[in-house]
Order: structure tokens, then C-alpha cells, then sequence
């Protein structure tokens, strides 16, 4: 058993993962071990974001998500799904029909598929801009972004490009300096 597995039996879930010292775990490696963890009895676990799909509300580097095992979903929710084998993405589904499943990330143009069965842990809330409290999916603060920001999903491809390419560079997220 590796270190960083002993490392995962060890700790209980919704605590930090350790660094990797600089190196980044791919997607494929990484997401099996926090699905065992689940299928282990875990009930929460708090990962790092990476990646710019969420924009414009979470960033890369900077927010943490609380993840807990897929329960029942509704159209609106963020939540981590395995859309073809050894590929994982976070982001909001947008249409349930039947078994299938469509999410879109906030910081997308372009949507993705995959089936209920796909769907490998629920987002409960974000730790955004380096602070402790959280950001849950269930509580107003999310619920009226959301509702503002799928409104605006004609307009997205504008919105983006100017939080893109005007936004950041006068107001560049800066990572937390309180780690947890």
C-alpha cells in the first residue's frame, strides 16, 4: 500500500488531503482513491479545485469543494461525474432526462454527457476565496447565482471573455494564504 494511501485510511473525511510537494496527481489516479474513501464509510471529503470550468464563481487553486456521495440530484446541482472512463469533471447538471444526464460548467460553452450511474459524488458546498466558512449549494447565496448565472447562458461566451480577459487583471484571485 502506498503512502498516500495509508495516509487517506487513516484520516476521517472533509479534512485536507496532503500537498503533493509540487506535483500535480492526475485526475484518473486521484478520483479512485477519493471513491474508495467513499465506499469506505467516508461522509465528507474537502478537495482542491483545479481547472477553470467553474468560472466565474470558483477558481483554480484558490477554492476547495466539499464533496459527500452521490445521493438523489436535481437539475442545478454540482457534482462530480466520471463522463467516460478515467475522466472526471465538476460541474452543474443542467438536464435530467431518464437516465441521462447533461452538465455544463460554469465556465463552459459546451455541455457534457453521461449516465446517473456516472455520477460519482455530490458537491455540498464550496470553500471560495480562502475563507472557512462554507458556501453551501442548498443555501440562498448559491441558489440566487445559480439562478442568475443559467439565466445568462446566452450572454456566457461575453461574460467570460470579459471576466477573462478584463476582470482578472485588475482584480487577479490571489490563492489563500491559510491552507487547510
Amino acid at each position: 500500500m502506498s503512502a498516500f494511501k495509508k495516509w487517506l485510511h487513516q484520516h476521517d473525511g472533509g479534512k485536507r488531503f496532503p500537498e503533493s510537494k509540487g506535483k500535480q496527481i492526475e485526475n484518473d489516479k486521484w478520483f479512485p482513491f477519493i471513491l474508495d474513501y467513499f465506499n469506505q464509510g467516508a461522509k465528507t471529503i474537502t478537495i482542491n479545485l483545479k481547472g477553470i470550468s467553474m468560472r466565474p464563481f470558483l477558481e483554480s487553486d484558490r477554492d476547495r469543494a466539499l464533496l459527500a456521495p452521490i445521493g438523489e440530484v436535481k437539475v442545478g446541482d454540482p457534482v462530480l461525474a466520471e463522463n467516460y472512463p478515467g475522466h472526471f469533471v465538476l460541474h452543474r447538471i443542467i438536464k435530467l432526462d431518464g437516465d441521462d444526464v447533461t452538465l455544463l460548467g460554469d465556465g463552459n460553452l459546451v455541455c457534457e454527457y453521461c449516465k446517473i450511474k456516472d455520477l460519482r459524488a455530490s458537491v455540498i458546498g464550496f470553500y471560495r476565496k480562502g475563507r472557512t466558512e462554507l458556501d453551501r449549494t442548498d443555501g440562498m447565496k448559491w441558489k440566487v447565482y445559480s439562478w442568475i448565472w443559467m439565466r445568462l447562458r446566452p450572454f456566457r461566451r461575453y461574460l467570460l471573455a470579459f471576466y477573462r480577459y478584463v476582470w482578472l487583471n485588475i482584480f487577479r484571485p490571489k490563492a489563500p494564504k491559510n491552507n487547510q
